[in-house]
């Protein structure tokens, strides 16, 4: 009888165990789970994101990555300074601006080299003809103090207009973005693919000023500016180069078929509401905008120095401040990526 109670003692204390290990295994799952949040993963910009997920380059880097959708780069930065997330999947500008405040974060991987961004004009207005007519309009922007807002305000200094010659509103992307554009809430805005082609195929917008390609960028802006990217908070980064070298190794790989594969082929790996019921248009926008993304992460030697010009020209958080570019982004491992 002695030895049935011991026996049975030695089974509980064994189930305890067990259930003591696999509380700590379902607690080490969650700590390994990476959520990182994207401006928006139906826009053009950021493909890389979904496509990665869609692709399954996460999982074969046995990461189990999360991705959640923000419309707005700014809100998404919020999250990653509360801790809400691990990554952000926005324009790498954000760490140039944190950096002014104080906050150091860095770009891991670099999607692009251009910002896929386009100035739109509601058809409503013909006499505009340049960003200068643009002067006593209501422009729309993803958001304040995201990166649509930034460019936008130093393409209106660029040319000529003083603070308070034109009132930037968030208004979101695409289809309230479209919206703001039919009621006339917005007269021109900057917004991204699908949402470009859509309001010039309906003759509702047209083309102000395009930032889609590295030589318009180069152009308007005075250089190549990155934007797409993964950024993370640089604490984070130093105590988890393990994970972020298998996110490197993921995007890096993605990057490469962006580069190797037509714009249907890429369309056909995406979500079928991205299309937004035009899969000709979004394919051909995909053909011609594939140029924005760089071939392997790495950041452009010039792309930061851009950044911080455009920044310093109206932002009063980075004019005046010394910015250290290098603290901004790491390559270390994008050029280590398997």
């Amino acid at each position: 009888m002695r030895f049935h109670r011991g026996f049975a003692r030695a089974l509980s204390m064994s189930a305890i165990a067990v259930a003591g290990l696999l509380s700590a295994t379902s607690l080490a799952d969650a700590a390994d789970k990476i959520t990182i949040m994207v401006g928006g993963y139906e826009k053009q910009i950021y493909l890389p994101a979904k496509l990665a997920e869609a692709l399954g380059y996460f999982k074969d880097e046995g990461l189990d990555v999360e991705l959640l959708n923000e419309a707005a780069g700014v809100d998404a930065e919020n999250q990653l300074l509360a801790g809400a997330v691990q990554g952000v999947v926005g324009f790498y500008d954000h760490c140039v601006d944190l950096q002014a405040k104080g906050k150091f974060v860095e770009s891991v991987v670099q999607f692009s080299q251009a910002p896929g961004e386009v100035e739109m004009l509601s058809a409503k207005y013909p006499d505009v003809k340049s960003f200068a007519d643009l002067k006593g309009k209501t422009l729309g922007v993803t958001g304040l103090g995201s990166s649509t807002n930034f460019l936008t305000l130093y393409m209106a200094s660029k040319a000529g207009l003083q603070p308070g010659d034109i009132v930037t509103v968030p208004v979101g992307a695409g289809g309230t973005f479209i919206a703001a554009m039919q009621q006339d809430q917005i007269q021109a805005g900057m917004t991204t693919e699908p949402t470009i082609s859509r309001l010039v195929k309906t003759g509702e917008a047209t083309v102000l000023t395009d930032l889609r390609t590295v030589e318009q960028t180069r152009a308007a802006l005075g250089g190549t500016y990155p934007a797409a990217s993964l950024y993370m908070e640089t604490s984070w980064v130093d105590a988890h180069k393990e994970e972020v070298q298998k996110l490197a190794n993921a995007f890096v790989k993605t990057l490469k078929y962006i580069g190797t594969h037509s714009g249907a082929e890429i369309a056909e790996q995406m979500p079928k509401d991205f299309y937004v019921g035009d899969k000709e248009g979004y394919i051909k926008a995909l053909d011609a905008g594939k140029g924005m993304f760089t071939p392997d992460g790495v950041m452009p030697e010039d792309g930061p120095k851009t950044v911080l010009a455009v920044l310093s020209e109206f932002s009063k958080n980075v004019k005046g401040k010394q910015i250290d570019l290098a603290k901004t982004y790491t390559s270390e491992f994008v050029k280590n990526a398997k």
